[in-house]
């Protein structure tokens, strides 16, 4: 039996076509949580950029937030995994070698490091984000804790920075940017610590996603459910493929399993 549903945002709840909740979305989710299932956000994003779930935001039991590196329930952080400043230094002394912007996240704001036009394309245009934080220098945000970097770092600088991180990892799930978190987090772990908080075995847990910062996630659950516009590996990663976020993938998913009539 089903008593969470996990779901990431961007390509899964939200589409990147009209940057908004598909109306079937909502109306699953709601028949859901109306029947006592608990529903959970699982996102790369910080909580100051999540932007866009106007429709579902009063069914929302909890978050995981910046790849799992900050956990809440009902409003009551539970978890928090900052990077090792040493790793924090090691990102940024190489994106600003190769004049690379860098999304650094703390914990009530994120502010871009080496501004460049990308930013606001990808940022603004093909996500739609809201929210950043243009005033508090890098200085300021390096002498708190750094939840997450996204370095818009192709695969090549990607594969050379790796190595040298002494105790944080890098997750891709699009081509012009990677997440970069604690070694100790991920999106898997946050369920594990959202289950464990509230008395929810992983059995009894259904994550849905659609990029590789996922995979952690929908293999630890106890049914991982892929969109259609998922990726291969993302895909295989997963128990069910369902359709695409634009073809009523989630609603689709839930109907299956019989999570909803």
């Amino acid at each position: 039996m089903i008593k969470a549903l996990f779901f990431d945002i961007d390509g899964t709840l939200v589409s990147f076509k009209t940057h908004s909740v598909p109306a079937s979305t909502v109306e699953a989710l709601t028949a859901a949580h109306e029947r006592g299932v608990r529903i959970f956000i699982s996102t790369g994003r910080p909580a100051p950029l999540i932007n866009n779930l106007d429709p579902i935001e009063h069914l929302i039991d909890g978050y995981i937030t910046v790849n799992g590196a900050i956990c809440t329930v009902g409003g009551e952080t539970i978890s928090r995994t900052p990077i090792d400043p040493e790793d924090v230094r090691t990102i940024i002394s190489a994106a600003d070698s190769w004049g690379i912007p860098t999304l650094i996240v703390g914990e009530d704001r994120a502010t871009v490091h080496n501004h460049r036009p990308i930013v606001d394309r990808i940022f603004g245009q093909m996500l739609d984000i809201k929210g950043l934080d243009m005033h508090t220098s890098t200085e300021e945000m390096l002498s708190r804790p750094v939840y997450q970097l996204t370095p818009f770092f192709d695969e090549g600088q990607e594969a050379a920075v790796d190595p040298l991180l002494r105790h944080a990892e890098s997750a891709r799930w699009c081509p012009y940017f990677s997440d970069v978190i604690s070694s100790d987090a991920d999106k898997g772990r946050g369920m594990e610590i959202i289950a464990g908080h509230t008395g929810i075995e992983l059995s009894e847990c259904m994550a849905f996603g659609d990029g590789g910062n996922d995979i952690s996630i929908l293999r630890r659950a106890g049914t991982g459910v892929a969109m259609g516009n998922a990726g291969v590996t993302v895909k295989n990663a997963a128990d069910y493929v369902t359709d695409s976020i634009d073809s009523d993938g989630v609603s689709r998913a839930l109907r299956h399993f019989g999570i909803i009539a």
